[in-house]
């Protein structure tokens, strides 16, 4: 936990929020101060949806600090009880009510003995892990205790399915690009027969938990939210998972022939007909997804070679490395991920498909690397959009976190067929192209902005006199910047602090032998 004006990922309740507000008829309560409680706005307004139980917030002011919050909190989880009727309640503190280090789950087993509900407390370190993480945890949490209660009551079917079904795990609100992706997923799905036994959390009921060991195996669409409740049914109940993200034609396809295999292996102990998806790749492949065609195309071969920086959570990140690399041909001089804690995984993903990895989650520090590279595109979050505003440089966004224009009314998936393509326009459309640049510099265009030294992290304290800067203005914009930026490192290397016209020559000199 860290104090910062920008935040890859948020703190750990709001992964516990977003888990709770996704099933039906689930209800958090953030035992939290003012200033917490903005959950409820955020998801209303970024996913443009009113019909969702919105969270609770029993606030810890100076009254209820004097006399305690156990009485707090507990009369709101029984107000919540009478009012909502629901399935299940949740309480978590927030990182500042943690501060107070009140024992909670006394708080949750008071309540319990009255309460109609379940009410659980979210298990989760605020100091020590962040949004995802929790988020991840707390699914978890909630599949082990409906299951391990309905085992208990010797009431846990576990029959499989006639027919191959999956679980979905891991599609939950506030999620990028999530609701488009599942609707890809239950398409592609549906095309090989197979039928989807529960997609958890989003709109699933946790009084349907119980069915989840019916399913023939569970999908992982992304590794940050859902590989915990995977490892534990596979550990508990010996349901297979497949955690590979169907993003690109190469990972969808190996997506399906994992699917193909696991399939197979349980049809021959079930005594059930044996399946082949391989003729379905290959009609996809050819006739749906349009990016095979496009990374032979002329114009996918005018990128090849060109520098590109990656940045994102470890999923989307590694898949889009590894597209822009392997099916591409286009330079990625580097690919990194907030996703601390899966440092080790993401590198093995990407070992030999870019020249440097970074792994951090301060936005400097990555500003610093494309400041640094200088690529001719960027694919990132939010903030890396922001970044290369101020450097000129174009940016996709393909990862959390998620901002208003991650929620497009259009169709837009990343995974899945459908999301090859969607990918490919995303990745054309984000590099300027020379001529491009080269007529708007020459028809005026909106290159309007005075010329200024840029540098993301510090003020290097170099001044351009007016005849260099004139000069400057007559380059063409599509080189403008490189020249700017080379100019300042020969002239902080050699100790100018004035650059005039004749420093600009030697620089390019310098750069060209």
């Amino acid at each position: 936990m860290k104090l910062a004006y920008w935040m890859y990922a948020g703190p750990a309740h709001i992964g516990t929020l977003r888990v709770a507000s996704s099933f039906k008829n689930v209800h958090a309560i953030m035992h939290a101060p003012l200033g917490d409680d903005y959950f409820n706005v955020m998801r209303s307004m970024l996913e443009r949806e009113r019909d969702f139980t919105a969270a609770t917030t029993s606030i810890g002011d100076r009254h209820v600090l004097a006399h305690g919050s156990q009485e707090r909190v507990v009369d709101n989880i029984l107000r919540k009880n009478k009012e909502e009727r629901p399935d299940l309640v949740i309480l978590t503190p927030t990182c500042t009510s943690s501060i107070l280090q009140e024992d909670l789950q006394n708080f949750v087993d008071r309540a319990s003995i009255i309460s109609d509900s379940n009410v659980i407390f979210a298990d989760v370190d605020h100091y020590q892990i962040n949004e995802i993480q929790a988020a991840d945890r707390t699914l978890e949490q909630i599949v082990r205790y409906y299951l391990d209660k309905c085992h208990k009551q010797e009431k846990l079917d576990q029959l499989l399915t006639d027919t191959p079904s999956v679980n979905i795990i891991g599609i939950f609100t506030l999620g990028f690009h999530n609701q488009h992706d599942c609707r890809e997923l239950k398409r592609l799905l549906q095309d090989l027969d197979i039928e989807i036994n529960q997609i958890i959390p989003e709109g699933a009921s946790v009084e349907d938990l119980k069915n989840l060991p019916k399913a023939w195996l569970n999908l992982i669409p992304y590794r940050e939210v859902g590989l915990m409740t995977a490892m534990y049914l596979n550990k508990e109940y010996g349901m297979p998972y497949i955690s590979t993200a169907p993003m690109g034609a190469v990972d969808m396809s190996e997506w399906i022939r994992q699917i193909n295999k696991k399939v197979n292996t349980l049809a021959l102990s079930l005594s059930s007909e044996r399946v082949d998806y391989e003729p379905y790749i290959d009609g996809q492949t050819r006739f749906v997804s349009q990016a095979a065609w496009f990374s032979r195309s002329i114009d996918c071969q005018n990128l090849m070679g060109k520098e590109t920086v990656v940045f994102g959570d470890a999923t989307h990140a590694a898949s889009i490395t590894k597209i822009l690399a392997r099916e591409m041909g286009i330079r990625v001089s580097c690919a990194g991920t907030y996703c601390k804690h899966d440092a080790q995984w993401f590198k093995e993903q990407i070992q030999g498909f870019c020249d440097e990895i970074l792994i951090t989650d301060d936005h400097a520090e990555v500003g610093d690397i494309i400041s640094y590279v200088e690529p001719s595109a960027i694919f990132g979050t939010q903030m890396e959009r922001h970044i290369g505003k101020r450097l000129d440089i174009p940016c996709g966004v393909i990862s959390a976190p998620v901002h208003i224009q991650n929620f497009p009314l259009g169709y837009r998936p990343f995974l899945g067929y459908e999301g090859t393509n969607q990918i490919a326009d995303l990745v054309y459309n984000s590099f300027a192209l020379g001529m491009e640049d080269h007529l708007l510099d020459i028809f005026g265009g909106h290159d309007t902005k005075e010329i200024i030294t840029k540098s993301l992290s510090m003020d290097i304290g170099l001044i351009w006199n007016p005849e260099s800067q004139l000069e400057l203005s007559k380059i063409p914009r599509f080189v403008r910047e490189k020249v700017e930026r080379n100019t300042e490192k020969f002239a902080q290397q050699k100790g100018i602090e004035t650059i005039t016209v004749e420093v600009m020559y030697a620089a390019k000199e310098a750069f060209n032998s």
